[in-house]
């Protein structure tokens, strides 16, 4: 039986800096890392994972344009770029290795309705608005607060996922897939409220729920995918320094600290401490574009669960 490594691509696995995010520009850019992993299902059943931020941004602004069609809530937007960033991937596979099965899981993620995000929504989404949008925006129930010389933008709550509704489907899948597509955006957030599962207006951290979902699955492996080489020390200072290996109590107090920002790296280091200390196994954190690499510990921050 082949072991099961879990990848989470990051937000550049779709959208390269200065792309406008054509569907075109996407499939290609999927394209050139597919082969990568196509060769890793020699050895690993593959769980991929991803985000889907500026698909989401782009699908609020299409709404914002067309105002005479009636806009869809936001769990309902992540439903939707699940499926077209699903449908991405196996596109780019089947043009540059159509011998593999890929296998594509919208995902519901469930959360708790008393999370503290909820009362302190933190997390931007979609485009930046000028000051004339803002009262009718605020009548939506937006929470919006503005950024410096961009503009007014949407917040909203970042809960932590708690359960993988659709995991026994995943499971299925990885046990008859090379690849298999799920949690995109960090799941569909729902909540139970006594009556059935529901959406709710969320995000959820695409890097933890990628972590809970690999150590839900017993995964061998965890890796996280971003457009730096790993986690720095100094980080966008001229004295940075790559931190090749990381054990969990040394990662937890980096973070504790403010090293590691919760708009950048901060989840990728948390997620990646959560996989190891529940499963004992080593997570990756590394560039997209040298994952063979990453894999062998040639490149990328290893986290350890500590040893003493």
């Amino acid at each position: 039986m082949k072991k099961i490594l879990v990848i989470a691509l990051g937000g550049n696995a779709l959208i390269r800096r200065g792309q406008t995010g054509t569907f075109e520009e996407q499939v290609e850019n999927v394209r050139h890392i597919a082969p990568s992993i196509a060769r890793l299902t020699s050895e690993y059943r593959i769980v991929l994972t991803h985000g889907n931020g500026p698909q989401v941004g782009n699908l609020y602004l299409q709404q914002e344009c067309a105002r005479e069609i009636p806009a869809m809530p936001l769990h309902a937007c992540v439903a939707m770029t699940q499926s077209l960033i699903g449908y991405m991937i196996q596109t780019a596979f089947s043009l540059c290795c159509p011998g593999i099965r890929v296998n594509v899981i919208p995902t519901r993620v469930l959360v708790d309705p008393d999370d503290p995000a909820f009362s302190n929504p933190s997390k931007p989404i979609g485009p930046y608005y000028p000051e004339s949008n803002v009262e009718n925006l605020a009548k939506k129930g937006w929470r919006l607060v503005y950024v410096q010389s961009r503009g007014w933008r949407r917040v909203v709550p970042s809960p932590k996922p708690r359960g993988i509704v659709e995991l026994e489907q995943i499971k299925a899948s990885v046990e008859n897939s090379e690849i298999t597509v799920a949690v995109g955006g960090g799941g569909i957030p729902v909540v139970d409220r006594g009556r059935g599962l529901e959406g709710v207006d969320a995000v959820v951290d695409k890097d933890l729920a990628s972590s809970l979902l690999a150590v839900l699955l017993d995964a061998d492996l965890f890796v996280i995918l971003t457009d730096v080489e790993g986690v720095y020390r100094e980080y966008g200072f001229p004295n940075q320094v790559l931190i090749r290996e990381l054990c969990c109590k040394e990662a937890k107090r980096l973070l504790e600290a403010g090293y590691f920002p919760q708009g950048s790296m901060g989840p990728k280091v948390e997620a990646a401490v959560f996989f190891a200390e529940k499963t004992g196994r080593r997570a990756l954190i590394g560039s997209l574009d040298r994952l063979e690499e990453v894999i062998k510990g040639e490149s990328g921050t290893v986290v350890r669960r500590c040893v003493y």
